[in-house]
């Protein structure tokens, strides 16, 4: 299927129900003051969304209304389906928030309304959303956001996670400005991700200083079993700061030695820079996109038959037969020639090393362009071309040298071309894949299949050829420097911390509306029978020439809204207000930004939608220093019920649980009466966990 057949069905489906669709421009969509005016609070900007920007459908999902948004993508010519679910915790199968849970938000009330944006696989585009659309984790996009502003980004996949036409790093561009243009207020990720089996948030900690995320502004939240900020940070530092004359000294006596010098070596001779560090190592490798395919390495038998009078080239020039027009038989085929062997035959002040390595960086460019362009072509200018490569090389001469001599040469497994643009007149690059018909260069025809002999030790498929597959030495490095250090407990210690690190959130900062003649304020309301006071107060925003009786019903409103605790709230008085008249201006009197409380009554104490960590009382107090939950495995202790973590209590992830636990903080009082109990086996690692005798008796304590 075409990309731009994908998007007619989902036109199609709009007609048959008789409405016009909306159709906004992907890359553009949620720009400033687009496609809404983002005045006032999440709350009111996301209705103001729904009733201007999207279309409701005409059925539902687990009974809550849907909305659809249609965003055209141009350069590819799709069309994208951006759904808006509105979820009514009164009526929700799962009022609380898992989400919210896990990243420290256990003591948020629970908000009336939940959000859920999708953009689902491309392969459902032009089906409906069923019922278990909030449970798929293969959705291009899904964040949730509630009433009050905070949220949570659940997913996203791009091209490497199953996306036919959509790359995360767009889809994540998309997310954040709606985020923006809603206002917002805070959002968190669990990052997870991996690539080649390499967590994304310790590769790109050690290189860039912060997660994938943080090219988005997302910053360290909280980590798990007690991580904490300072903790992460001087994680960070110290793998990053690695000395790489330092590492080749530490694995002399490694057998991965001669690997990990290799690579190094190599790197450093590409780099315009001097690499220094594990940072500068990572960071540039990551720069560099590997131009030339993995080759398997194996050993063909000398004693094979040649074939010396076999016709050349019979297997190209057949498949031109087949597959070309009259003409272009008549055209005399292209003679392309490696750039290798171009170089070498060239009076150059360069190394040819240094050429070729231009070569595949200016290839790279062709690449992502062609990428972008959906595989549709598309050339490069000269100077656009130079200004992708000076991204990575800085000498300007080399740069004009070589692409002065890029045409029709092979460079790894691509032929570059250039030729003037009718259309423009202009002199353009273009690069084709050798295997595309047409384009091949002409190759002797092979020879029947050899004979393969066993590779010898040194030459085995898994030695490493430094260059030939730059995310291949990229994978050797993270295991062996970032997880395998000889014999380095620091080493260790912070790439686990930065593994345990996976909550990070942005903030959005609260809007200054004084320009447009508004005034903004933070609004918490005081209850003595809490026991649990909320992080964050509620955001009201009233004219700039607003009453104090008329600030206490704003915020009276936005209460009543807002939360189901606070659902027939009534604001009596504002604090420190007491004395002024409810017919006084606040212009004068309250500065726009701050933080006001107010006091009233109607606050439903009989709720079950309260916190968001639900109506059970648990509590988490674990070695480690954790005093939430932060979505790890945790067990509580039997006795005195309090969580703790799993692999804090010395139970590893594939262990079970054991039918009985007791912690060592209860451990002391129960040990004078164990040692009178006979049936039960003791293991003993920091806590204590008491397993069922092996005659089958049930486990009784008599206290």
């Amino acid at each position: 299927m075409s990309s731009s057949s994908s998007s007619i069905p989902i036109l199609d489906a709009c007609r048959k129900r008789k409405r016009k669709p909306k159709l906004f421009g992907f890359q553009s969509f949620a720009d400033t003051d687009c496609p809404i005016s983002s005045a006032g609070t999440f709350r009111d900007n996301i209705r103001v969304f729904l009733q201007e920007c999207a279309a409701q459908e005409d059925y539902s999902v687990q009974g809550m209304p849907i909305w659809c948004t249609l965003l055209v993508h141009k350069s590819r010519s799709l069309v994208v389906p951006l759904y808006t679910i509105e979820e009514n915790v009164k009526y929700s199968q799962r009022p609380y928030c898992d989400y919210c849970r896990c990243t420290g938000w256990s003591n948020h009330f629970v908000s009336k309304r939940k959000y859920h944006l999708v953009i689902p696989t491309d392969t459902l585009w032009n089906k409906p959303l069923d019922d278990g659309v909030f449970d798929i984790q293969t959705h291009l996009l899904h964040g949730l956001i509630h009433a009050n502003g905070f949220g949570h980004l659940v997913c996203i996949n791009g091209i490497e996670a199953g996306s036919k036409y959509l790359c995360g790093r767009e889809i994540m561009d998309l997310w954040d400005r709606i985020c923006t243009n809603l206002q917002a207020r805070k959002i968190t990720v669990e990052d997870t991700s991996k690539k080649r089996s390499m967590d994304i948030r310790l590769l790109y900690g050690v290189a860039y200083g912060h997660p994938w995320f943080g090219r988005w502004g997302y910053k360290f939240y909280h980590g798990s079993f007690g991580v904490k900020d300072h903790h992460y940070n001087r994680a960070l530092e110290i793998l990053s700061s690695l000395k790489l004359d330092k590492i080749i000294e530490d694995f002399v006596e490694t057998e991965q030695f001669k690997e990990i010098k290799k690579i190094i070596r190599h790197y450093r001779d590409l780099s315009e820079t001097q690499l220094i560090t594990m940072r500068d190592m990572l960071k540039f490798m990551l720069t560099i996109k590997s131009s030339t395919p993995t080759q398997k390495k194996t050993i063909v038998a000398n004693s094979l038959p040649q074939f010396p009078n076999s016709p050349k080239h019979s297997l190209t020039r057949s498949s031109l037969q087949n597959k070309t027009s009259l003409a272009a038989k008549e055209k005399p085929p292209l003679k392309h020639r490696k750039f290798s062997s171009v170089m070498a035959n060239m009076d150059s002040r360069w190394p040819q090393r240094r050429l070729e390595f231009a070569a595949e960086v200016i290839v790279s460019a062709l690449k992502e362009k062609k990428e972008r362009n959906f595989g549709r072509g598309g050339g490069m200018t000269r100077q656009d071309v130079r200004d992708a490569a000076r991204l990575h090389i800085g000498d300007t001469g080399l740069l004009d040298y070589v692409l002065k001599s890029l045409n029709n040469v092979v460079v790894g497994n691509h032929i570059v071309r250039r030729a003037v643009n009718p259309m423009t007149r202009i002199l353009e690059f273009t690069i084709h894949d050798l295997n595309v018909v047409g384009s091949e260069p002409e190759l002797p025809a092979p020879n029947p299949k050899p004979r393969l002999l066993p590779s010898s030790p040194s030459s085995s498929s898994t030695g490493l050829i430094p260059g030939l597959d730059v995310y291949n030495d990229v994978v050797f490095l993270y295991r062996q420097v970032l997880l395998g250090y000889p014999e380095s407990e620091l080493v260790d210690s912070a790439s686990q911390a930065i593994l345990d690190t996976k909550h990070f959130v942005k903030e959005w900062p609260l809007k200054d509306e004084e320009e447009d003649q508004r005034l903004t304020f933070v609004c918490r309301f005081k209850e003595s029978e809490f026991k649990r006071e909320s992080p964050h107060g509620e955001i009201v925003v009233v004219p700039l020439h607003t009453t104090v009786g008329e600030l206490k019903t704003a915020a009276e409103v936005a209460l009543n809204d807002t939360y189901c605790v606070t659902e027939s709230f009534k604001v009596s008085e504002i604090v420190g207000l007491e004395e002024v008249e409810d017919t006084e201006l606040l212009f004068g009197t309250l500065e726009s930004g701050v933080e006001i409380s107010v006091r009233g009554s109607g606050v439903d104490l009989e709720t079950q939608l309260r916190y968001q960590s639900g109506c059970d009382t648990w509590m988490v107090r674990c070695e480690c220093g954790a005093r939430d939950d932060d979505g790890e495995r945790m067990v509580a202790c039997d006795i005195c019920e309090v969580w703790q973590h799993t692999r804090c209590c010395g139970i590893g992830d594939e262990e079970t649980v054991p039918p009985l636990f007791v912690c060592s903080a209860c451990c002391g009082s129960l040990a004078p009466q164990r040692s009178e109990t006979a049936g039960f086996g003791f293991e003993c690692g920091g806590d204590l966990l008491l397993s069922t005798p092996a005659t089958g008796c049930g486990v009784a304590l008599g206290y």
